[in-house]
């Protein structure tokens, strides 16, 4: 396929348990990573654009690079993130439909280099998260006027988890963007979990998300937070099976010190990108 700097430009839908994404093949569309910010702009917005909690472009690895291929990830706001599980999940049921990898991959993230094993028969795709960083436990926090206890890790990006009694019960809007914004994570701010832990194996799991700025249906990066903070405060075994918002199940585990992020991923459409219509950017306009 030709270079699509014309009236319309191919894309993919994604979703990894109801967590939803828009792919671009820029090994194709070849779009300078200063006009990728807009494209997510005004691509992800549900009522004006695709609609999508973001985006992201699979392009060739850098010189020198061990990866097969790599990204350029972006949320739904245009922020750049540094890694998020299940659009890595996605990327990598991607690349395996496209022929840029294998069953076994490896991706390059803003965060380091993540191993994906894409499963067809299952639909299943599991990635190998980068080692988690900072893990701080029990801080006590004014959230909202009340004092919280906030844990924290960085899985690739960083998240707030909070335990609490009942999941369904949790104001995850209000609760959740305080905690965001909250001066104690400044200035990158967090993505938040709420967490209910059902026994060693399960939890239920609804996150805030950085740059959507709401709930999401799932979010790979936050249920592994969960499983690091909880299995260090021997909540919960090493694998855990983590309800999310959309009902999906994920499953996280540790091994040797590594996260692994497990769950379903799947294509659910393609389609053409109306450039014009949408206010695309391109290069030399």
């Amino acid at each position: 396929m030709s270079i699509m700097f014309g009236a319309r430009a191919p894309f993919y839908k994604l979703q990894g348990c109801g967590n939803d994404f828009v792919a671009l093949d820029n090994r194709v569309l070849r779009l300078p990573e200063s006009l990728m910010a807009e494209w997510a702009q005004r691509i992800c917005p549900r009522a004006f654009g695709v609609g999508a909690d973001g985006l992201f472009f699979l392009d060739r690895p850098a010189a020198g690079s061990d990866a097969d291929y790599r990204w350029h990830f972006f949320n739904a706001d245009g922020s750049r993130a540094e890694m998020c599980g299940n659009a890595s999940r996605c990327a990598g049921r991607l690349a395996f439909a496209l022929g840029l990898a294998g069953e076994r991959q490896r991706l390059a993230t803003d965060a380091g280099v993540v191993a994906i094993q894409v499963l067809p028969e299952s639909g299943q795709v599991k990635v190998q998260l980068t080692r988690p960083e900072g893990l701080a436990l029990g801080a006590r926090l004014s959230v909202l006027d009340r004092e919280t206890e906030v844990h924290f890790v960085n899985t690739g990006v960083p998240h707030a988890v909070i335990f609490v009694g009942d999941v369904r019960e949790a104001d995850v809007a209000a609760q959740g963007r305080a905690v965001r914004y909250h001066e104690h994570f400044a200035p990158a701010g967090a993505n938040v979990n709420f967490a209910q832990v059902l026994d060693s194996g399960r939890a239920l799991v609804r996150t805030y998300e950085r740059g959507v700025e709401g709930e999401t249906l799932a979010c790979g990066t936050g249920v592994s937070a969960v499983l690091v903070v909880a299995n260090a405060l021997g909540k919960t075994g090493a694998r855990v099976e983590n309800t999310t918002s959309g009902g999906e199940v994920l499953v996280t585990s540790l091994e040797d010190g590594s996260v692994f992020l497990q769950g379903a991923a799947e294509l659910t459409f393609t389609g053409e990108l109306n450039i014009p219509a949408l206010g695309l950017p391109l290069p030399g306009a």
